[in-house]
């Protein structure tokens, strides 16, 4: 491999870096916990503790060792692990919120600040434990600190788990309640999945898939600014220029990301999974997916020309992330979680970004409904059919597309609710009063479309 860099590429790299927030948004190790399952469910929450401790014991420091011998800052290190659903089967319990606690005490014992995996796949169906589960997750995160749980309701293959949809739907109200005191916080460490991958390795929806190996190493690395930068600094381009503008600097991005990744893979022992190539946006001045939308020429995201917009800024980032890397997984391309950025904050405030734009966003983005705040007096029924939707649009068009959505008690549209720290602060949006709610209880599956018959 020829590793040689000319003196302009590297300024280049220390200039995004230091002006543009270039980061590796996370270091995310991916553990099986599939041989911690024990009858006894004792010891299977202290098989699952013994794990985490042994196998990401090196995670944080490797990834502070990697960043001051590269001069790239990797913003968080954190874990995913089998979904607890499964692995928890065979315990003989009826509440799975030990293993949630055992999951947190690993995370802060190997000092990573998120760890993802409470989680279930019902797309089809649910068993007794996914069951369990589902129904220990508002109590999960409100008596922990960094778990974060997922649930994959529909796919394009097995259609929507309407069931499942009604009650996340409860499960988000009941997490919003028992998380009250402090911004209905515990909703933004859940979310609610169509076709969820399985190596994603962002928070808050990240688990450790069924095929993949023992132990791996995903990377998440984000540039809002670079882009956006690079946009600002060619204004005279047409948008056919525009997109190989954007996919240049995504191919850039994402070899800085494997090669974080290949390092850290070294270092640990552990094999290289995947570059997720996602432009998450943080809470930081510059650092705004919205406001890539506006440097290609729209007044204000959320207006005519935005869904146009992103949808030609995702599909240039995956062109220049799958040129650069021949393992780009996860989600990998625009993010828009309202509260993480800047620019959709202000374009809420203003009036111009509604919650039913959003969602005509999310079709061609690489998530979903992202960090919502809505009033606290939201229905289950009226966040179930939020997911329904979402998940439609996902199921149709074979993609990813998610829901997190904090319906903050005691808040009411135009009030801000404040996270902390990359979740940022969400405007409390306006949901409509019309209600679905005989739709969403009547329950049963929606089938899958006729585009999953193409084996």
């Amino acid at each position: 491999m020829n590793t040689s860099f000319d003196y302009a590429e590297i300024m280049e790299t220390i200039h995004m870096v230091s002006d543009e927030n270039l980061d590796v948004r996370t270091i995310t190790m991916g553990i099986s916990l599939m041989d911690c399952a024990d009858t006894d469910v004792k010891k299977a929450a202290r098989k699952v503790y013994d794990k985490i401790c042994l196998k990401a014991k090196d995670l944080v420091k490797t990834g502070e060792e990697i960043s001051r011998d590269f001069g790239i800052p990797i913003v968080n290190k954190r874990i995913s692990v089998t979904p607890i659903a499964l692995m928890a089967a065979s315990s003989r319990c009826e509440d799975y919120v030990i293993f949630a606690k055992a999951l947190d005490a690993a995370a802060k014992e190997v000092g990573v600040n998120f760890l993802g995996g409470f989680s279930a796949l019902v797309h089809k169906g649910m068993t007794e434990s996914d069951e369990k589960l589902i129904r220990s997750i508002p109590r999960a995160l409100a008596e922990t600190d960094c778990v974060c749980a997922s649930v994959n309701i529909g796919s394009t293959k097995a259609g929507i788990n309407m069931d499942a949809v009604y009650t996340m739907g409860k499960t988000v109200r009941e997490t919003a309640e028992r998380t009250k005191d402090n911004g209905s916080l515990g909703c933004a460490k859940l979310v609610i999945f169509c076709n969820v991958p399985e190596d994603n390795p962002f928070m808050a929806g990240a688990f450790h898939g069924v095929g993949e190996p023992e132990v791996v190493i995903n990377t998440g690395v984000s540039g809002p600014g670079v882009v956006r930068n690079a946009l600002k600094n060619h204004p005279d381009l047409d948008l056919g220029q525009m997109a190989e503008l954007i996919k240049k600097t995504a191919f850039k991005i994402t070899r800085m990301g494997e090669l974080v990744a290949r390092e850290a893979s070294l270092r640990l022992g552990v094999p290289f999974g995947i570059v997720d190539l996602s432009l998450a946006p943080t809470p930081a001045n510059g650092d705004s997916v919205a406001e890539i939308l506006e440097a290609l020429g729209l007044e204000r995201c959320g207006g005519p020309g935005t869904t146009a917009a992103l949808a030609m800024l995702n599909d240039a980032v995956k062109k220049g992330g799958s040129m650069a890397s021949s393992y780009v997984g996860g989600l990998s391309g625009a993010f828009i979680p309202v509260s993480e950025d800047a620019g959709m904050i202000r374009a809420v405030n203003e009036g111009v970004l509604k919650l039913e734009k959003l969602e005509a966003m999310t079709a061609v983005c690489s998530v979903g409904l992202d960090m919502i705040t809505v009033p606290g007096d939201t229905t289950a029924e009226t966040i179930a059919a939020i997911i329904a939707d979402e998940a439609a649009i996902g199921m149709i068009n074979n993609k990813t597309t998610a829901v997190r959505v904090i319906p903050a008690v005691g808040k009411s549209e135009g009030d801000m609710v404040e996270f902390g720290g990359l979740l940022g602060s969400g405007p409390v949006m306006s949901v409509s009063q019309s209600k679905a709610d005989v739709f969403v209880r009547r329950g049963g599956r929606i089938p899958a479309p006729i585009k999953s018959l193409n084996n």
